[in-house]
């Protein structure tokens, strides 16, 4: 069960102090790989110019989406990859396997591929990691692609030596196949603001495992594939679903930064229609961490036009993994790139994340 949110730090950004992005910055720091604004202006400011190619028929880098759409005549093939580290490799509710299959076909549904046909993985190992967790992960990694019906069809190996990485590293690709891409951009005026479910499950599940801490009881890892809970949600809404982005790294604040930003719109969030669980929300208060910043591996943020919100949430709701699926809020015109927090007590801005409290979290 869970309970709205019922309260919020007044600083949502990341405890770690960098300057990134202010011209000062020389060295990479963990808050450019945390999903906040620190790694998505790494992203803008260096990747995308030094990789920009020729202009292609679809979406590609310079979109900052969660994967790429290729025109493949009539249809769209969806391409996405991710490498996974997490510290604890094995933690409450999943392990570095699941995570890598389900971040990935996450990442295909996001953009409206929600039957993918194939992955690729790549493996590296260091040197002295216990053959028994490597059959664990990999019987984890199967067993998740079973779930999806999705095979592994090439992959690669490495292995490094002693101390130069740290335990194991899994690369995922996917590909997919829509007949109408879902972007993450496509905010208006009057548009509501979906969640799939409770937030901030898999980082403090993982931050309890990690530090020790003692606090696990009902904290787990959401950590899933929700294809089918986004075909139901697309069905539902048809062409009134207009944007949606999976809340991993950065969590919610930084999905909704991203796409606000993007729409050029901004976005009021109802603090009392958080959906946030009893255990995550104790660990939370207790923590002094904001559920908004913390990563999910189960869960999507939708946009939809108003008068399509029921009727998406409740298909959502009909199947187990969205059976906490909740409006949160709803799209202005005004606020441009902002997210404005309304407690019930009054309104405030909710800074965006210049990275997650903990890294090495997906």
């Amino acid at each position: 069960m869970s309970r709205a949110y019922t309260r919020i730090n007044a600083d949502a950004r990341s405890p770690v102090a960098t300057t990134p992005g202010n011209g000062r910055a020389t060295q990479i720091t963990l808050e450019h790989g945390a999903g906040g604004r620190a790694m998505r202006e790494l992203i803008a400011q260096r990747f995308v110019p030094a990789l920009a190619g020729p202009a292609i028929d679809g979406i590609g880098l310079s979109a900052l989406d969660d994967g790429a759409a290729l025109r493949l005549g009539e249809r769209w093939l969806v391409v996405t990859t991710d490498s996974h580290v997490i510290h604890p490799i094995f933690f409450p509710g999943g392990d570095i396997g699941r995570l890598a299959v389900a971040g990935t076909v996450n990442d295909l549904a996001m953009m409206g591929a929600v039957r993918p046909l194939a992955l690729t993985c790549a493996v590296i190992i260091e040197e002295g990691f216990a053959l028994a967790d490597l059959d664990r992960v990999l019987r984890s990694l199967a067993e998740t692609c079973r779930e999806v019906n999705v095979p592994v069809v090439t992959g690669d190996t490495k292995v490094m030596g002693r101390g130069e990485i740290d335990g194991i590293v899994l690369n995922t690709t996917g590909l997919g196949l829509t007949d109408r891409v879902v972007t993450d951009g496509g905010l208006q005026r009057g548009d509501r603001i979906l969640v799939s479910g409770t937030i901030g499950d898999h980082g403090l599940a993982v931050l309890s495992a990690r530090e020790d801490l003692g606090l696990e009881g009902e904290l787990r890892s959401d950590v899933a594939p929700i294809n089918e809970l986004i075909a139901a949600a697309i069905e539902a809404g048809g062409v009134d679903l207009v944007a949606m982005k999976d809340p991993t790294r950065g969590g919610v604040a930084a999905s909704l930064h991203e796409m606000a930003g993007k729409s050029g719109v901004g976005v009021v969030i109802e603090q009392a229609c958080l959906p946030v669980s009893q255990a995550v929300l104790g660990a939370a208060e207790l923590l002094g961490i904001d559920p908004l910043v913390v990563a999910n591996e189960g869960k999507a943020v939708l946009a939809v036009r108003a008068h399509a919100a029921d009727r998406v949430v409740e298909a959502m709701r009909s199947l187990p993994l969205g059976r906490e699926a909740a409006v949160i809020g709803t799209v202005v015109g005004d606020h441009v790139g902002q997210i404005v927090l309304d407690t019930g007590f009054g309104r405030r801005l909710l800074p965006e994340p210049v990275g997650e409290p903990l890294p090495r979290i997906c």
